[in-house]
């Protein structure tokens, strides 16, 4: 009877720890639980070098309920859509590149199946439950952290150093990674605004005004109702109060604190420009030397140019260009070492 309590004491630890190794697509599943969610991650590698150690770039994936896989039907065949949002072959000669799901999201779904922003919802037409009660800052930051406990355990892995990149929401995510695990050898930082969710909800409505409209009474109001409730959980408006809260807490506090090489990257029509001005502003005053920028002049959040008239032009694909200076850059830290 002793025996059988130790096992069941162990078993759901062992049970936690269960990971799938298989090629989807081209990339490597893995898949494992962690406080109840069932973690997908993806692992891109360059042909033939799967086992070859390499370090580990692991980008964290913007806002809103995505599939990490999207599929298309091409004459019958099913195709995937871009797992990152940029070629991954331009960073895997150097590096393995892993990229995490969304909590209560399907690994994969069929576009028809999504709604027009490639989000996925429920029966109910709303982002399922499971996905808005683990969608905060400090859920994907401690789970991160695991997941980046369990790549270094992996044969395949150089111990060299590890590279967190994150766009958007997963700039802030990112960011506090960076800070509270001490394997993150460097950080990418793009399109983030270091002021918070709510600084860039407010940016985005002035630039939507007119001369005797002001769009941002309401987001002061909503901001209230937050900071009076700042555990909130309720959905039904998008984002619960807790994950607006969390998200709003200025990463600058984070990302001063780096000593470790970070590259802040954004669009100067980006509504989060003039913060990531004044965070280049203030490291220059606070003198901090590990910091490098890359603006790319007229294009918006995604990097996408945007018109004369304001609209964005989307024949233009820069996120590819981009990618290629994140690898220069990288490429220079490996230099200067």
């Amino acid at each position: 009877m002793k025996s059988l309590f130790w096992i069941l004491i162990i078993l759901p630890v062992v049970l936690q720890a269960q990971t799938m190794d298989e090629k989807l697509y081209g990339y490597r599943h893995f898949q494992f639980l962690y406080k109840g969610d069932t973690v997908n991650m993806l692992v891109k590698s360059k042909e033939g070098e799967e086992r070859k150690r390499k370090p580990v770039l692991l980008f964290c994936q913007g806002s809103l309920p995505v599939p990490l896989m999207i599929l298309y039907n091409e004459g019958g065949r099913k195709e995937v859509g871009n797992v990152f949002v940029f070629n991954p072959d331009l960073l895997t000669e150097k590096y393995h590149l892993a990229i995490i799901g969304k909590p209560g999201i399907p690994l994969q779904a069929d576009r028809q199946v999504l709604s027009d922003n490639f989000t996925f919802k429920d029966s109910t037409g709303y982002f399922p439950r499971f996905y808005t009660a683990h969608n905060l800052l400090d859920y994907y930051v401690e789970r991160n952290k695991e997941v980046i406990r369990f790549l270094r355990q992996q044969s395949w892995v150089s111990e060299e150093g590890l590279v967190i990149a994150g766009h958007s929401e997963g700039s802030t995510i990112a960011a506090k990674v960076a800070v509270e695990t001490k394997a993150v050898s460097a950080l990418i930082y793009s399109g983030g605004n270091p002021m918070g969710r709510i600084m860039t909800i407010i940016e985005r409505n002035r630039a939507l005004e007119k001369d005797s409209t002001d769009l941002t009474t309401g987001d002061m109001n909503y901001w209230q109702e937050v900071v009076n409730d700042p555990g909130g959980m309720d959905a039904s408006n998008g984002d619960t109060h807790k994950a607006t809260y969390q998200f709003s807490i200025p990463p600058l506090q984070y990302l001063e604190k780096l000593k470790i090489p970070v590259l802040v990257s954004y669009g100067s029509k980006d509504a989060v420009a003039p913060f990531d001005e004044y965070l280049r502003v203030e490291m220059i005053r606070q003198k901090k030397q590990n910091f490098s920028f890359l603006v790319y002049p007229g294009t918006e959040h995604n990097y996408f140019p945007v018109k004369v008239d304001g609209t964005i032009d989307y024949d233009i694909f820069n996120w590819d260009k981009v990618a290629g200076d994140w690898k220069n850059w990288l490429l220079q830290l490996k230099k200067s070492k």
